[in-house]
């Protein structure tokens, strides 16, 4: 798919994304593991398509604070954070430990909301992350720190949009990628190359999630 061309939604994304993650379907010691909520609604078709468990990894972005849709870091429910350096520089430090704290306790607040303590063991598998699109990247790093630091064997990053500068990036931090999408100049919004992009809401994870508990 070239640039311009549109995703109809985030159901179609996931069809298109299984077609590329096809070698996985009924993989042995493999799960899916979605970046809620945009990434769930994604996740859930690549699930039922590939025949294969479905667990989440949650993410808070931190966003810029003149700028909250720009995201400066991201942060799991298990700490692990990541950030751009430069752009942390000039900003209050103060600010940024509350923004920080504020965000770490969202993210065990949903992870609690959405999977009510249940969760898969990862360690020695293979784990395939699955968002609907990449802007800036912060939330993907930090949901690959956090799957490298629960034993996973292998990271696949799956993700119907990835912007061609971005495949560099984390081309040293996975094994495999795969994509629908890969603009050579990107439109400044994931939602840009959806027709339908509505908020995913979380009592929508939950029914997804309550699928596959």
């Amino acid at each position: 798919m070239e640039d311009g061309l549109y995703l109809k939604d985030r159901a179609e994304a996931g069809r298109l994304l299984a077609k590329k993650l096809a070698d996985f379907k009924n993989a042995d010691n493999t799960v899916i593991l979605a970046l809620p909520r945009g990434g769930a609604a994604v996740a859930q078709e690549v699930a039922k398509v590939l025949n294969l468990p479905l667990d989440l990894v949650v993410v808070r972005k931190i966003g810029h604070p003149l700028n909250p849709e720009f995201a400066i870091g991201a942060i799991t429910d298990n700490g692990h954070l990541v950030g751009i350096e430069g752009d942390l520089v000039d900003i209050d430090p103060e600010w940024l430990k509350v923004e920080i704290d504020r965000q770490l306790k969202e993210a065990k607040r949903r992870k609690e909301l959405y999977l009510n303590g249940k969760t898969i063991d990862i360690s020695g598998k293979t784990v395939i992350l699955v968002d609907d699109g990449i802007a800036t990247g912060m939330s993907m790093l930090a949901a690959i720190k956090e799957v490298e630091d629960k034993g996973a064997r292998k990271i696949v990053m799956a993700v119907p949009i990835v912007p061609k500068d971005a495949i560099e990036m984390f081309s040293a931090s996975v094994d495999e990628m795969r994509f629908v999408v890969t603009p050579q100049f990107f439109l400044g919004a994931i939602g840009a190359y959806y027709d339908q992009f509505p908020q995913v809401s979380d009592e929508e994870v939950i029914e997804i999630m309550k699928k596959y508990g």
